[in-house]
């Protein structure tokens, strides 16, 4: 039979019970840290060991062998670290981001715990009299107890999910790493100020992450438009689906199999939801431009299988017929798909059945003279690029079909960082050296070269940001601007918001990459915006 002692029996025994784990027996009670004998941590102190007798003596059925092999679990992070690799391997970009931000956070909590807190505290791990053998199934740890690591990266890894990750998974998370701290008091390897110490840290660390990586929404904010009806079938009747199977690969590129793939999947998944709904598969030869405003014209809604330039084209045609859009993920990035929440062609067929839609911006470049004429329009969802940011773009097309497409970009990157020049343009009719341009349709949120997510589709707003600089690009000092994503460190960075902007190349030879896709303009264009122009499908905001 389990011995229980109370706590008043142990001080008058001063030893162990002899039922409990003979490695156990000869372990003694090192000595408090003067720290906590004296002033308020001393009765702090008190009711700490008074909790933990309180847990020791508690007996919770069927948890007796479950949170000591959950404890073991987390040992070294592995069962976060599983988590996070699971997570990863999902297409879904918002569990990535959790995974690694979880990741990150315990990379800094753990350090802060292990090597700073535990050596300056130096506390002693608990007297484990009252613990029934059945949960010490393992050899105690011998390090000391204040702040715990394992509440701490549970704590961390936790608050990283929530920042990212839908409540469907942070939820299941949060429970499990909850569990996890409490099993470090019930298996008697810490006290509770231990745990609590550990998870302050840990989720401390997890916010701390947004000092440099500033937490994204979820979705970005759409109007919902009440005054347009569609008609909505349950068998897809009056939807033209448009599929682009080669959307982000370059020709011969490595990774056009995996796209295909994706492709054909979405395909199959909408001809099973939506029978009824028409596909549209453009020829090697075939212009898409035409397919899709020959599609537009008879479609009660546009759908459109593809990438960012897929989507481009479209919203094209879909702003000049006046129909709803509803883009179905099949590229690479897929931007402005995630940032209505998109992520998944389940994610399409569920927008498309719940009705909902709203209305977005469309960035606009036009030539200087001909802003009203609509056919002489070029339009951008995301972003206009110009200067490094174009010369990325197709040092990066080029190399597709030999590297595939990240092997492309790393290359096209380094090599763009060291030929890259200063272009002169004019900005709004002042004469700069433009190193890197990017405008965004509507406000962006994160930071760098390049930001990627946006909390309005409707802000009536360009995000513009130049750097500008001299003869010569302080290389090095760009690149670790960039890495970092503090552009705003480079001599020259500016940035500000209007609803246009006028450039002009006066050598001429002016070039653009919009939503990835790079055209050359004429030597003077002014790049405007139309709030609300483009109608679209979104899901429900999630939880």
């Amino acid at each position: 039979m389990e011995s229980r002692y109370t706590a008043s029996a142990r001080r008058v025994l001063g030893r162990r019970p002899f039922d409990h784990p003979p490695a156990e027996r000869g372990r003694r009670r090192r000595r408090t840290p003067a720290l906590f004998r004296k002033g308020p941590l001393r009765r702090l102190g008190r009711l700490d060991r008074w909790a933990f007798d309180q847990v020791a003596a508690a007996h919770l059925p069927g948890l007796e062998v479950v949170l000591p092999r959950l404890s073991r679990a987390a040992d070294h992070g592995v069962l976060w670290f599983t988590a996070a690799g699971a997570m990863g391997l999902t297409r879904r970009a918002r569990l990535r981001r959790a995974a690694l931000r979880g990741s990150v956070a315990i990379a800094v909590a753990s350090p802060v715990v292990n090597v700073l807190g535990k050596h300056a505290f130096r506390r002693a791990r608990p007297v484990v009299d009252l613990v029934p053998p059945i949960r010490i199934r393992w050899k105690l740890p011998t390090s000391h107890a204040f702040p715990s690591g394992h509440s701490a990266s549970a704590a961390a890894f936790a608050t990283g999910v929530a920042m990212e990750a839908p409540r469907a998974v942070a939820a299941p998370v949060a429970a499990t790493a909850a569990a996890v701290a409490f099993a470090r008091i019930y298996t008697g390897a810490h006290y509770p100020g231990d745990v609590l110490a550990g998870v302050g840290i840990g989720a401390l660390a997890a916010l701390g992450t947004r000092l440099v990586w500033p937490a994204r929404p979820p979705v970005a904010h759409i109007t919902r438009t009440f005054t347009e009806k569609v008609m909505i079938t349950g068998d897809g009747q009056g939807i033209v689906v448009v599929v682009n199977g080669d959307a982000g690969a370059g020709e011969g590129a490595a990774e056009v199999p995996v796209l295909r793939s994706a492709a054909e999947s979405a395909v199959g998944l909408v001809r099973r939801e939506l029978p009824a709904a028409g596909i549209v598969r453009p020829g090697p030869d075939e212009d898409l431009d035409k397919v899709l405003d020959e599609a537009a014209a008879h479609a009660e809604v546009l759908g459109v299988i593809g990438g960012d330039g897929t989507l481009n084209a479209a919203a094209r045609a879909a702003v000049a017929h006046d129909v709803p859009l509803l883009p179905i993920p099949g590229g690479t990035f897929d931007h402005f798909a995630r940032a209505l929440g998109i992520e998944t062609a389940a994610d399409a067929v569920a927008a498309y059945r719940g009705g909902r839609l709203g209305r977005v911006d469309v960035g606009v470049v036009a030539p200087v003279g001909d802003e009203d004429a609509p056919e002489h329009e070029l339009i951008f969802l995301n972003t206009a690029g110009i200067g490094a940011y174009t010369e990325l773009v197709e040092r990066r097309e080029r190399l597709e079909g030999r590297l595939g497409k990240w092997g492309a970009l790393a290359v096209a990157a380094v090599r763009t960082f060291r030929h890259s020049e200063p272009l002169p343009l004019l900005v709004d009719g002042r004469l700069r050296r433009v190193w890197l341009g990017f405008v965004g349709n509507c406000s962006y949120g994160s930071r760098g070269p390049a930001p990627t997510w946006r909390r309005h589709l409707d802000d009536g707003r360009l995000d513009i940001r130049l750097v500008t600089t001299g003869e010569r690009v302080p290389r090095l000092r760009a690149l670790a601007a960039v890495l970092a994503g503090h552009l705003h460190v480079m001599p020259g960075y500016r940035a500000w918001h209007a609803d246009a902007l006028e450039l002009a190349a006066p050598g001429g030879g002016l070039r653009m990459a919009r939503d990835g896709e790079v055209t050359s303009l004429p030597p003077s264009v002014r790049v405007g915006k139309r709030p609300g122009a483009l109608a679209v499908f979104c899901p429900p905001t999630p939880a």
